[in-house]
């Protein structure tokens, strides 16, 4: 061998060994950031990756049938893409969709954000064995994205901060843990509540009602905390907050908590006889799939006394959301004859839907609700049945626990129990599109192990209303910060 043969092997030791004292040290600090001695498994890996070489790491590529080297070069890329994708959406940051306008004007339908885990701390998964691109089902065989064991408790490593109020927060659906497959759009708990109040029965004969019915509730899963659905809203509550809406105004510990500029109410808008063009509401920036012309026929309106014109002919009557700007814009328009304000009720019609804590001894509403105290880690508090109602939930589905009454005593894991010390903080998360959000007011807490992260930046904007060659991009919200 010549001296550059043993120089050029030398050199390529070197780098050898230098790239495995990398990838260890990575190692090292990932077991140091995330207090997870699992990460230490892949050195000997690496070790024999870039120095020993006795795994045949890349086989294929000494066969002589080109068609296998072109589809194992294929599965090779596709499995170091796949383990990266799982590596970064677990820890880093992950894409989201916004499915629907509970967030708008803020975020829009159509928006696609870049998720910061990094904002809260990632948190270990639940189910570390799963497919990195879905979230619990996988698309086209419609099969578990995911193996159900192991399953790992909650453990969340440190991250830059702690959730603030009125942060814009991405996190797992809490009524989500157990699903009727065939009418996934409303959560099991409602499903059951409408049966129990529509037929006079209790919530635990209606949910054998919903098990026992396959044919129309679809088989009835449990999913694991980070197989659940992701919803996206703002927080309005903190661990320890005192919450109350009076008239649609969040209160906080008493004191008024402002609207940010986004938000929406939905009205009833009457014009004199007119109709609005397809410019103005786009000028109002209010989509054709938020807009609602009442016919000539029409009952919520008569109900609400709108009153006809002089020869007694029903006017026009209009119903969509809007953000208080807008709504002192159409005020001010000479077709507009009356705004009014969606009520939660109108006659026989309920429009402000399920209410926590899906009880009729509750009797908030959509506008109006509360006072209500968010639980924070650490608290304690009485164990009475005001109490059981509110934080039943928490103590039994969120931190596990049994809780029976017996007697008028009450049990905790089956000893007998005065208060209740809470072992997680929660959040109150509300959307800004005020009536046409599913949020906290319908299903109550969002528990700390339940949160993923927080949306940082729109990298993407599509307008539903418009096609591709009619600005169907929104360009104008690219890189847009999510606020």
């Amino acid at each position: 061998m010549s001296n550059t043969e043993k120089k050029c092997r030398f050199v390529a030791t070197k780098r050898k060994w230098i790239s495995f004292g990398l990838w260890t040290l990575v190692f090292i600090l990932f077991v140091v950031w995330t207090g997870s001695l699992w990460w230490l498994l892949p050195i000997p890996f690496a070790f024999d990756l870039f120095i020993s070489r006795y795994i045949p790491w890349s086989f294929w590529k000494k066969s002589k049938n080109k068609t296998f080297r072109v589809i194992m070069d294929w599965v090779d890329a596709i499995i170091f893409a796949l383990v990266a994708v799982y590596f970064v959406f677990l820890f880093f940051f992950q894409n989201y969709q916004i499915p629907s306008s509970s967030l708008e004007k803020s975020l829009l339908v159509g928006d696609y954000l870049f998720v910061s885990k990094l904002s809260y701390g990632p948190r270990m998964p639940n189910t570390p064995l799963s497919f990195p691109l879905a979230q619990h089902t996988l698309p086209i065989v419609n099969s578990k994205s995911y193996f159900e064991k192991p399953q790992w408790p909650y453990k969340r490593i440190k991250g830059l901060g702690k959730i603030q109020r009125k942060d814009i927060v991405v996190f797992n659906f809490p009524a989500g843990d157990t699903v009727a497959l065939k009418m996934q759009n409303t959560d099991y708990y409602t499903i059951c509540y409408s049966i129990a109040r529509e037929r006079g029965i209790s919530m635990q004969e209606a949910a054998r009602i919903v098990r026992t019915n396959p044919q129309t509730f679809g088989e009835i899963v449990y999913r694991p905390v980070d197989r659940r659905e992701n919803y996206v809203k703002r927080c309005v509550g903190l661990p320890g907050d005192s919450l109350q809406i009076i008239s649609n105004q969040v209160y906080i510990n008493g004191k008024i908590l402002e609207d940010e500029p986004g938000t929406q109410y939905n009205y009833f808008v009457q014009t004199k006889g007119s109709y609005f063009s397809e410019a103005q509401f786009r000028q109002w920036n209010i989509s054709k799939e938020d807009r609602l012309l009442f016919p000539e026929q029409y009952s919520l309106p008569d109900l609400m006394g709108f009153e006809p014109d002089a020869q007694g002919n029903k006017l026009p009557v209009y119903h969509f959301p809007a953000t208080k700007e807008v709504i002192e814009k159409i005020k001010k328009n000479p077709m507009v004859n009356e705004v009014r304000i969606e009520p939660t009720q109108i006659g026989p019609y309920d429009l402000g839907g399920s209410i926590f804590t899906l009880s009729d001894e509750v009797s908030w509403t959509r506008d109006d609700f509360g006072p209500l105290w968010i639980p924070c880690k650490g608290a304690t508090i009485e164990l009475n049945p005001a109490n059981v109602l509110l934080y039943g939930r928490v103590i039994c589905a969120y931190e596990r626990h049994s809780l029976e009454e017996r007697q008028g005593l009450y049990f905790i894991d089956g000893e007998p129990a005065e208060h209740y010390t809470f072992e997680m903080d929660y959040y109150w998360m509300m959307g800004d599109n005020r009536h046409n959000s599913a949020d906290s007011r319908a299903w109550g807490f969002v528990p700390e192990d339940h949160v993923v992260g927080k949306p940082m930046r729109v990298w993407l904007s599509l307008d539903k209303d418009r096609n591709w060659f009619q600005g169907k991009i929104r360009w104008k919200r690219f890189m847009k910060k999510a606020v």
